[in-house]
């Protein structure tokens, strides 16, 4: 009976998690955004149901426990998955022995073993997590058992403790009252067991109505309401950015302490789950490729799955934003927005510093479209967009997406580098019309004469004639190849000397791109200083690719 039980209600309660996994992956703040965890719960959970599936219709409840264990291994994915995986086999193996019917000491039995295993998988367990609400309700099981309460009750009281556990956890995780949120995985994990008992007990799917005994709503509500979503952008994840999982099979026994105090050494969030010889592997670290060869020593690893983990959390954080804005009652268009193309973060966050509304990733060898150029557009809420190409190849399209935009009045000021952006957006005048505006930036901008430093990337002979080689350094002034040398400290130093000889001005600003350290940065800084005494130096990072650096004089 409750073999057939499970398999009913298991896919019932994996697409309650699958519906809403998208309100999970945004609570996801700790321990580390390692990929969307309710996108993993229920990427876990939908491949035990397709396990389910295949079984003969007769399968008893061992045969279940078997592609319980076995689905969830397979199919787990990220921290959350890879514990909810053991969550399960432990459930699982534990309804083995169940009697028939149930009772209320078959379900506390289940969960006590539930969280031997769970808490076994889990080197450094963190309170505030699945794992708290995961020994609550075994605890509550107990408590029911050692009462001789019916089933229900006791299902109906275990829900009840997983919602309330759930709310308790940002008491017992900084991080999440810091954030004002609700452990994920536990959300998820609260979701799935509310839906199983509803299934189980024959009502809705979501479920309005407990026995009076136990006040299941006023749970879920205390939960939810400590559910409030927030962009985190001070963010700063883990120190290690992978986050490396992969299935092994090994071909011969091995070690399992010592590997996981191997995998402990490359990084953090070590878990190796399983039975020899199928295991499944996750870890956080910054060298996948060393964890792959040590495991390669005791067999073969397959379904690798490697995610970058900054990045996720750039794109949690902005989808956050962008939700809000959604909901957000519109407001007021105002008389002028801006649009500006940069090529590094640095560039980025000085050009939204001065008031530029949206920022285009582009530049040099990464020309934004006409479409990327207008979808910008659309996105300021702005009577008139002035759009700075901030590159000469990108002119053309900025002007076509001006032509293009049918509703709102687009402008184009033709800057051919960042630094005259910024000349330009310190001319605007915020009470003038829009064509005096845009008259202005223009000037701005033509008064600003600017320098790049780069690589050649093949042969070829600067403006006087002379060779150049591919791995030359080179000096580019107002779009002539003026300087070519081997260092770039020398060549960005000749480059300001013959600027200022021709004509001196007050004001160098000068951005590091990506690939120069702030050592390599700050070396160059002093030596203008020395070399040029008189002329006063405004450096930033500006995190541009292929040019280690970029400046203008005024």
């Amino acid at each position: 009976m409750i073999a057939k039980t499970i398999r009913t209600c298991f896919p019932v309660a994996a697409k309650a998690v699958a519906d809403k996994a998208e309100d999970i992956n945004k609570l996801n703040v700790f321990p580390v955004p390692d990929g969307d965890t309710g996108t993993n719960m229920s990427l876990t959970l939908g491949s035990v149901v397709k396990e389910l599936s295949a079984l003969p219709a007769d399968a008893d409840m061992e045969a279940v426990a078997g592609a319980i264990t076995h689905g969830s291994l397979m199919g787990a994915r990220g921290n959350s998955g890879v514990i909810t995986s053991q969550i399960l086999r432990g459930v699982a193996e534990g309804l083995v022995g169940a009697g028939s019917p149930t009772s209320s000491a078959d379900i506390a039995q289940a969960l006590r073993r539930a969280v031997k295993v769970a808490f076994q998988a889990v080197r450094k367990p963190v309170e505030g997590t699945i794992l708290t609400v995961l020994r609550d309700i075994s605890t509550k099981a107990d408590e029911c058992e050692k009462k001789r309460l019916t089933v229900e009750e006791t299902l109906d009281a275990i829900v009840v403790e997983a919602y309330q556990s759930v709310a308790r956890t940002p008491d017992l995780l900084p991080v999440l009252k810091e954030n004002g949120v609700v452990d994920s995985g536990a959300f998820g994990f609260a979701i799935f067991l509310e839906n199983f008992v509803a299934a189980a007990l024959g009502r809705t799917a979501q479920v309005e109505d407990f026995a009076t005994t136990f006040d299941a709503g006023s749970a879920r509500d205390s939960a939810l309401d400590r559910v409030k979503i927030e962009a985190n952008d001070d963010w700063e994840g883990s120190e290690y950015r992978y986050c490396n999982e992969f299935l092994f099979r090994a071909e011969r026994p091995f070690d399992e302490e010592e590997c996981l105090e191997f995998l402990a050494s490359m990084g953090d969030c070590e878990l190796l789950v399983g039975a020899y010889p199928d295991y499944k592997v996750h870890v956080h670290s910054n060298t996948p490729n060393l964890v792959l060869e040590h495991m390669l020593r005791f067999g073969q690893v397959y379904e690798v799955f490697i995610h970058n983990m900054d990045m996720e959390s750039h794109e949690r954080t902005a989808k956050i934003h962008a939700d809000e804005q959604a909901a957000a009652p519109a407001e007021p268009a105002k008389p002028i927005g801006f649009v500006a193309v940069a090529a590094g973060s640095g560039q980025a966050e000085i050009l939204t510093s001065m008031g530029v509304d949206v920022i285009v990733s582009g530049g040099q060898t990464m020309n934004p479209s006409t479409a990327d150029l207008l979808d910008a557009v659309d996105r300021v809420n702005a009577e008139a967009v002035i759009i700075l190409p901030d590159n000469g190849n990108i002119r053309m399209a900025a002007e076509a997406a001006a032509s293009a935009c049918a509703d709102k009045r687009v402008f184009v000021v033709p800057t051919k580098t960042v630094p005259q952006a910024f000349s330009a957006l310190f001319a605007v005048m915020p009470d003038a019309p829009v064509e005096e505006v845009v008259e202005a930036m223009a000037e701005a901008a033509s008064e600003v004469r600017d320098g790049e430093v780069t690589t050649a990337v093949r042969d070829s002979q600067a403006a006087d004639g002379s060779p150049i080689r591919s791995g030359d350094v080179m000096g580019i002034v107002s779009g002539s190849i003026d300087v070519v040398g081997s260092d770039v400290k020398d060549v960005t130093l000749e480059c300001v000397r013959r600027m200022q000889a021709e004509e001196e001005g007050d004001t160098l600003t000068i951005l590091a791109g990506s690939d120069l350290s702030d050592e390599a940065f700050e070396e160059i800084v002093a030596a203008i200083e020395e070399d040029q005494p008189d002329l006063e130096i405004d450096p930033h990072r500006g995190e541009q690719p292929l040019y280690p650096v970029i400046f203008s004089i005024e």
